[in-house]
């Protein structure tokens, strides 16, 4: 396998799983909590440590995830003693978490080589360098194989419980009226989010990773508005973010992980631009619009009140509205047949046009 292979594949075996789970995050409200998890498996690793003596990926692995748990957890804990929200309990526990693991490295473990700079930043080129080699034979990538089944957890978790994710993210009270628990489905879903994360922040660092898990799900809201298609859309926008950041990496001969989240900030402003729906270009459209459309039945009711027949002047003076102003409402009213021109000079509304003022007086009535 060639390095690009192995390096991309990487990079969309982190993207897959954190799309989907983030995707649930993202309408929970809780995107920053991958980062929380990320950051707060730290002591877990250094406590792995000091239990096993050893910086092995499986020891390392199981502490973080504890750790990632009981990060989860502690927010939890702290929301629901209803004195500080949500956003404040992910800040207090995580940032606590993340100053004892930074601790207990300094104090107790300074002359061990636990790389802080690798756990947060991480090093996806160095992934075809480390191999899982087992009675003398190469099994290809490790990251392969983590990855691998923390993709497979990922999708299967979404794909098992669909349904009861689903009615406990858009409504927690009728989970529990139909005999669901929405703090069970919440802790499942914290720890498959945790061990997507430490799963996958060995690989490719803890930024990219929230990376993953939080734009191309954010990315995907403002484009579709069902959770099957938001949730297929993400992975398709973290592939992308994937193949596309790897390519402009090596073009730029810049770091690979940053490249890859800058596609999916560069894909995310896009989307917050172009959207259809929720886009600001659309926005802007419609509110161009809807003025456009104030004013125009603005002048009709004008035209109405002044009597049939009347004149630019008039109307001019009686709305208050610069000459440039009334003549481009006339000639966008004259084109929809909403008024006619009798002479030069006069302006009478149409059946149309009544019909229009009438229209827009009942609504406002």
């Amino acid at each position: 396998m060639s390095a690009d292979f192995i390096v991309i594949t990487t990079a969309i075996l982190v993207a897959v799983p954190c799309a989907l789970l983030g995707t649930l995050l993202v309408l929970r409200q809780m995107a920053m909590i991958g980062d929380a998890i990320s950051h707060a498996v730290l002591p877990g690793i250094v406590f792995a440590f000091f239990i096993s003596e050893s910086l092995g990926a499986l020891t390392s692995l199981i502490g973080a995830a504890v750790f990632g748990l009981l990060c989860a957890v502690l927010i939890e804990a702290l929301k629901n003693t209803g004195r500080v929200k949500e956003d404040s309990s992910i800040g207090i526990v995580f940032t606590a978490l993340f100053a004892l693991g930074v601790f207990l490295i300094s104090r107790f473990a300074g002359s061990v080589h636990l790389d802080l700079q690798h756990v947060l930043y991480g090093e996806i080129a160095f992934s075809p360098l480390n191999s899982l080699i087992i009675g003398g034979v190469n099994l290809g990538p490790i990251s392969f194989w983590t990855l691998g089944v923390v993709t497979v957890i990922a999708v299967s978790f979404v794909l098992l419980f669909y349904k009861e994710l689903k009615i406990a993210t858009f409504d927690a009270g009728l989970a529990a009226a139909v005999g669901l628990s929405p703090v069970l489905v919440h802790y499942l879903l914290m720890g498959a989010v945790s061990i997507t994360v430490v799963g996958a922040f060995d690989s490719v660092g803890a930024i990219l990773v929230v990376a993953f898990l939080i734009a191309p799900a954010a990315t995907a809201y403002l484009l579709t508005e069902q959770l099957w298609r938001m949730m297929a859309l993400a992975v398709a926008l973290g592939t992308l973010s994937a193949v596309s950041g790897y390519y402009f990496a090596a073009f730029l001969d810049v770091s690979i992980s940053g490249m890859m989240a800058t596609m999916t900030g560069f894909l995310f402003i896009l989307a917050l631009l172009f959207s259809p729906s929720h886009g600001l270009a659309a926005a802007f459209s419609r509110r161009r619009e809807n003025r456009r459309i104030f004013s125009r039945d603005l002048l009709l009711s004008r035209i109405g009140t002044l009597g049939e027949k009347t004149t630019e002047e008039e109307l001019a003076r009686s709305l208050g509205w610069e000459r440039r102003k009334i003549s481009r409402s006339l000639d966008e009213a004259l084109r929809g047949g909403f008024i006619v021109r009798p002479s030069s000079g006069e302006v009478a509304a149409t059946r149309k046009g009544r019909d229009a003022a009438r229209e827009r007086a009942g609504s406002l009535a």
